[in-house]
């Protein structure tokens, strides 16, 4: 028997059992969208993040108090949380100092926290950060309209903000024609002096629920630290993308001098771009082999599917197999059609669950549009060349037992049974 012969013999008995051989095709169809489905909907959440993260800048260098093992922990580089000195103002300076750090060109210090904002009986709760002018510029915010906080604003330590549209949105119902509009954070009066542009989720989560006043009315009003002239984190600009290694290099050294800590025993962490995009490329790609493994469950139900049919076809026609057998048919060409049948169920199923699962993809990505989410789930060739190979390997697999199955039984035995 021919391959081509096995192919239409093939045809004509899944022909003629429609009902049966389209319940078996279905555990296919849903295990291939879904293995589809759940990889692009990963591969665009990974493309989101990084896209959010890249977008900030890759010469942004992030200074937080802690080691990075823990945070400066009992379990972390071993020292005591006492001894771990705050990050500053002083700090800060110092960084800033072009011949302390040459490939440093723009130092922020932040206060963050978050508060309550309310106007005209809405309320949210936003984070908020006490920033200086170099801020905005070291981050890369854009203004959709109004004024960032400036020097003046800075040194009288004025009751000014600047909004998040996210915030804004909340408070006011819409983010343009704000400014100059008067909203209370945690009880004090502050008056809105810009609204930034939308920039959606970041790395410490959306930067669109947000608000900015100056860092020293934030300092003397709002966001209080043990130390007078303590920061939360320091934002530092390098020259380059190129010098992003130096700076950090050169960051280092500094506050290890001045918080006089030995290399390895350091009380502040120095993250990079790359730092953050290796940590949540990560934390995407485990979550995205996560979700494929969980889609492909619903491919092994159908290939056992697969395997209890051609059970029942090989049960229903055992007389058929014995005549063949008696006939001259071969060990061989039985084999080869039930593995043919069993291959082609998963083959349709395959090719029906391609398009289900760009579609399903297709729909997410819809609804996340609508909702306003800057996600697109992102259907790779990858993603459909594993779910299709695994839906074949799945066919022939669970179709060598009932094909075997047929091809040793017996041609008297076969043309006996009732």
């Amino acid at each position: 028997m021919t391959f081509a012969q096995a192919l239409l013999e093939a045809l004509e008995s899944l022909n003629g059992n429609k009902m049966r051989s389209g319940l078996t095709v279905l555990g296919i169809v849903i295990g291939v969208a879904a293995v589809i489905a759940m990889l692009a909907v990963g591969n665009g959440a990974q493309a989101s993040i990084t896209g959010s993260i890249s977008s900030i800048g890759t010469n942004l260098l992030f200074v937080f108090r802690g080691s990075p093992e823990g945070q400066g922990g009992p379990g972390g580089s071993g020292r005591s949380g006492n001894n771990i000195k705050p990050l500053t103002l002083s700090d800060a300076n110092a960084i800033a100092d072009p011949f302390a750090a040459p490939s440093v060109e723009k130092v922020a210090a932040t206060l963050e926290s978050n508060a309550l904002l309310t106007f005209a009986g809405e309320n949210t709760t936003a984070s908020i950060s006490g920033v200086s002018p170099e801020y905005f510029e070291v981050r890369n915010i854009q203004l959709a309209e109004g004024e960032f906080i400036n020097a003046e604003h800075l040194l009288g330590r004025m009751s000014v903000v600047v909004l998040g549209p996210e915030a804004a949105i909340t408070l006011f119902g819409h983010a343009d024609g704000v400014v100059g509009e008067t909203i209370r954070i945690e009880g004090q009066p502050f008056r809105v002096i810009g609204v930034l542009v939308a920039r959606g989720g970041g790395a410490f989560g959306s930067e669109d629920n947000s608000s900015y006043i100056p860092f020293t009315t934030a300092q003397s009003r709002l966001i209080r630290r043990g130390a007078r002239d303590q920061v939360d984190v320091i934002y530092v600009q390098a020259i380059s993308a190129e010098a992003v290694p130096q700076a950090q290099e050169e960051i280092s050294n500094i506050i290890r001098q001045r918080h006089r800590t030995p290399v390895g025993l350091d009380d502040f962490t120095v993250f990079t771009q790359a730092d953050f995009l290796s940590i949540f490329e990560s934390i995407t790609g485990v979550l995205t082999i996560f979700l494929g493994g969980i889609a492909g469950i619903s491919l092994l139900v159908g290939g056992i599917g697969i395997m209890n049919i051609m059970l029942v076809s090989v049960t229903e026609r055992t007389r058929e197999i014995g005549l063949r057998k008696a006939l001259g048919a071969r060990k061989k060409d039985i084999l080869l059609q039930f593995l043919t049948e069993s291959s082609l169920l998963s083959l349709l199923g395959g090719i029906i669950g391609i398009m289900f699962g760009w579609l399903i993809a297709y729909i997410v990505g819809q609804v996340a549009i609508a909702s306003g989410t800057n996600f697109v789930p992102i259907v790779g060739s990858d993603a459909i060349i594993l779910s299709t190979s695994f839906s074949a390997i799945i066919g022939l697999f669970f179709g060598i037992y009932p094909a075997s199955r047929a091809a040793n039984l017996e041609p008297v035995e076969a043309l006996r049974y009732e």
